[in-house]
């Protein structure tokens, strides 16, 4: 928790301080900074999601031991993405914007909406969502029904598809964060966040083998 909270701290200071050391001029409303905490903020639910219905479906360690890693680090991530947005006092949800729509600003657009202003609102979705799905990678309703009637090597499978394609939708994502954002601490986090989860999709394509399967499409 002191991590997280240092932080969501360090993203309060990175944008320019004043006498008090806190951001003077905080991301705007529909700011790639601000776009990315509330997409990647769903996005890493639904992965948490996905994790704790599979760890109850299988009796397999490595599978359960993935998940539990998953869903403990994407739910801290999400805490930070959260937590920046009430940080800089701005809606953690929009009605009007239509999901990664942040990510179909100009690299100019996202550096002077990252300073400070609103930085235009673009109505391009960039998604490029499967239907049924509300952003790239993300699973849909049926999927996650059908995740939750597996059992044993069938949810294991199931599981491992459905976050090789949840995983490749978020390093998307996260590396436009990395190419527009401009707050230092969201920049770092998105970098991370596209590591770690190439050596995860790595490694579930493995798992997928060792099951005689292979991720979809």
């Amino acid at each position: 928790m002191f991590a997280v909270g240092a932080t969501v701290a360090a993203a309060s200071d990175s944008g320019g301080s004043g006498s008090s050391g806190t951001s003077s001029r905080a991301p705007g409303r529909y700011s790639p900074d601000a776009g990315f905490a509330r997409d990647m903020a769903v996005h890493h639910q639904q992965a948490v999601e996905m994790s704790f219905i599979v760890r109850d479906r299988t009796e397999d360690e490595p599978v359960r031991s993935l998940a539990y890693d998953i869903a403990n680090t994407q739910a801290n991530q999400r805490g930070m993405l959260l937590g920046w947005l009430d940080l800089w006092g701005l809606p953690k949800v929009i009605a009007d914007e239509p999901p990664m729509s942040w990510m179909a600003a100009s690299d100019g657009e996202a550096g002077e909406a990252g300073t400070g202003g609103d930085g235009g609102h673009h109505g391009h979705d960039m998604g490029a969502a499967k239907p049924g799905a509300l952003m790239t990678g993300m699973a849909t309703k049926e999927e996650l029904a059908a995740l939750g009637a597996a059992r044993g090597r069938d949810a294991e499978v199931l599981y491992l598809q459905l976050m090789t394609d949840h995983h490749k939708g978020g390093v998307a994502m996260a590396r436009g964060c990395a190419r527009q954002c401009a707050t230092p601490a969201e920049r770092a986090l998105a970098q991370g966040m596209v590591e770690a989860q190439q050596s995860e999709l790595t490694l579930m394509a493995d798992m997928l083998k060792q099951r005689g399967a292979a991720p979809r499409g």
